[in-house]
């Protein structure tokens, strides 16, 4: 599948977003370092068959962290609903992104993408790329994201798959 690109210097202001989701209780952070191993636990459970743990556990690692969650506030604690990331496989990447299937609809995923998308703008890139987008108008309708012609082979090609021979 090819890849998506978006200028990020045109995207939608991300403080709109962060009250929509503030008005509904929802807080999109970043996560701090103790967090790491809740988080990376919560995505294995809610995203069993993906590698989306590995890379996010990667986004922990970089400075300033490049992954931001989205949780809501409750009587026994708070509850993660989503999380997105970028430079978490390869620099000037973002994703991988999810958000828990019976909150969706809510702007969660909007949210956290503007949250990174800001992000990376804020570190200093032009453009992103959304590496094999599955919702491809998700993207086209929240960021501006554009088709990259001629960008089908993906960057985890040769990946080692765990198997040892």
């Amino acid at each position: 599948m090819a890849d998506m690109l978006v200028q990020l210097f045109k995207l939608p202001p991300l403080q709109p977003e962060i009250d929509k989701m503030a008005a509904i209780g929802i807080t999109i952070r970043r996560p701090i370092g103790p967090e790491n191993y809740a988080v990376i636990e919560w995505i294995k459970k809610y995203f069993p068959n993906s590698l989306w743990a590995a890379e996010a556990e990667n986004a922990f690692f970089n400075s300033p962290k490049t992954i931001y969650i989205a949780l809501r506030e409750g009587e026994k604690g708070s509850e993660m609903l989503g999380f997105a990331c970028w430079d978490a496989t390869v620099k000037n990447f973002f994703g991988p992104t999810g958000v828990k299937e019976c909150e969706r609809g809510k702007g969660i995923g909007r949210a956290l993408l503007l949250a990174c998308l800001h992000g990376m703008k804020e570190n200093g890139y032009a453009y992103g790329i959304i590496g094999s987008p599955g919702p491809i108008e998700f993207y086209r309708k929240n960021c501006g994201g554009t088709m990259i012609e001629d960008s089908g082979e993906s960057v985890y090609k040769g990946m080692f798959n765990g198997k040892i021979l």
